[in-house]
């Protein structure tokens, strides 16, 4: 799988990566910081990027459609005055239908002062919090989940003394994933749903606290990792340090084993678990369930680069390069319509022939949704001579959708719904293909601190997943027009 979603076709796409710090040092700049961390949680999504500065409790927010390189000029950082406190966002939207205005951070303004926020994840009663909220005369600009959380809390601050107090309360009336890094006036909060469906650290520079979606943001910055925020923890930051709220801890976790398989980037630790390390015991395990013989391992630049890896060290194939991965194409060319998929796949692939010519090759990809872009692949490792081709895939097959912040919400469109691996391998025209089991998913992340989701792969969902499906009737009705 191609990790850049805005021409990756055949795989899950992430939902958002998230950075907030709070400064108590007067020589660190937030802005750069934030900046810095986003570019370092670019991978968790490209439509869109934002930061908000709050210098204390005036609010400025800077954010687009694009990347954070498009987002981000020398005239847009002249907007944000360094404060004490500020949050950035980094966004892939489901839908695809991303606006500057549902871009986050999101900003707002209520009866108590402002309030800025971004969220990683998905919420499975959007509906009918939605309905709820609309009822009661709340005015929707974007219908997103940061939007409703943010209303959801703004609602209920008039019942509380203070705002950390209600976020905990809010907590109760929001169900699914979501992970949430939010400032007021003058504290910076992190939230991590009950579950701990999306990841979510703390570190510290100096004497200042930043809060982040992976370690890899804070190695960015330089802060050093402290610890996960934990399943249902409020942690707070203000001119007093780092305090806690656990009342909605200690229920049953099960944070996206698919983190470990794609989303994070290797780099990251989360939940006390190495992504790098894991991705390679996945392909350790890869060889142990479908050993095959073979000249040389490679893997899908850049997701299953680690995995195949550890084929390669557990069953002595030599490890090689297949394919080369270009990785400077824009925007304008990434977006052009679905039928030059293949078009655009030339461009960000090739085969590097002399590596494959003759050769018995592995090839391992972290997952396969459509069965597009692997068909593809093999097609071009034939076109340049491999002799064999042997699919490994260092996932389960997908056979459910996820409500919980990967995009995979149609389950007839899944390929492993419709054909068997046997048929699937014909489809692809590989001479062999193997799937990780689940238990060998399970296993790559032995250690973890948490509990673990599986559902896109067993179906045992570990919390409600939606009733009601959430419908844009009016965004609707204006597109058409």
């Amino acid at each position: 799988m191609i990790s850049d979603n805005c021409y990756d076709f055949d795989s899950p796409q992430e939902e958002c990566g998230m950075f907030g710090i709070y400064s108590s040092d007067e020589d660190i700049d937030t802005v750069k910081e934030t900046y810095t961390a986003l570019y370092a949680l670019q991978h968790r999504g490209q439509e869109s990027a934002g930061i908000v500065v709050n210098d204390g409790g005036e609010m400025k927010c800077v954010k687009n459609i694009g990347t954070v390189s498009e987002t981000f000029s020398s005239e847009s950082f002249s907007e944000l005055k360094n404060g004490k406190i500020a949050v950035g966002h980094v966004c892939y939207s489901p839908q695809n239908r991303l606006t500057p205005v549902a871009a986050q951070p999101l900003l707002m303004r209520y009866l108590r002062g402002s309030l800025a926020l971004a969220q990683n994840g998905a919420l499975t009663n959007k509906a009918q919090l939605h309905k709820r909220l609309e009822q009661g005369g709340a005015m929707f600009q974007a219908n997103t989940n940061a939007e409703l959380i943010a209303y959801v809390i703004a609602s209920l601050r008039l019942n509380y003394a203070t705002i950390e107090e209600t976020v905990v309360k809010a907590m109760k009336e929001l169900e699914g994933a979501y992970s949430v890094i939010l400032t007021s006036p003058s504290l910076l909060i992190g939230v991590r749903d009950p579950n701990g469906f999306r990841p979510l650290c703390i570190g510290k520079k100096k004497n200042s606290y930043v809060i982040a979606s992976e370690s890899c943001a804070l190695d960015a910055v330089g802060a050093e990792f402290i610890r996960d925020v934990e399943p249902g923890e409020v942690v707070v930051v203000d001119e007093n340090g780092l305090r806690s709220f656990r009342e909605n801890c200690s229920g049953k976790t099960s944070m996206c084993l698919f983190e470990y398989v794609y989303v994070a980037r290797p780099d990251s630790v989360i939940d006390g678990v190495s992504v790098y390390m894991a991705r390679q015991k996945a392909g350790r395990i890869l060889a142990q369930e479908h050993p095959v013989e073979a000249d040389m391992v490679c893997g899908v630049p850049d997701s299953g680069l680690s995995a195949a890896l550890g084929y390669s060290i557990e069953s002595g194939i030599p490890y090689g390069t297949a394919l080369i991965k270009n990785k400077y194409i824009g925007r304008s060319f990434a977006q052009k319509k679905i039928s030059d998929r293949e078009e655009i796949l030339k461009v960000k692939l090739n085969v590097l022939k002399a590596g494959v010519e003759g050769k018995r090759i592995v090839i391992i990809d972290d997952s396969i949704i459509h069965g597009a872009t692997c068909a593809y692949i093999v097609k071009i490792l034939r076109a340049a001579g491999a002799k064999e081709i042997h699919m490994r895939v260092s996932s389960p097959p997908f056979l459910n959708p996820c409500y919980y912040g990967i995009d995979i919400s149609d389950k007839s469109s899944l390929v492993s719904n419709m054909m068997s691996t046997q048929q699937l391998c014909e489809k692809i025209g590989a001479d062999s293909l193997g799937f990780l089991s689940i238990e060998g998913l399970h296993s790559i992340a032995s250690g973890a601190k948490v509990g673990l989701c599986d559902a896109c792969f067993s179906g045992n969902y570990p919390a409600p997943v939606p009733t009601e499906v959430f419908e844009d009737k009016f965004a609707r009705k204006i597109e058409k027009k």
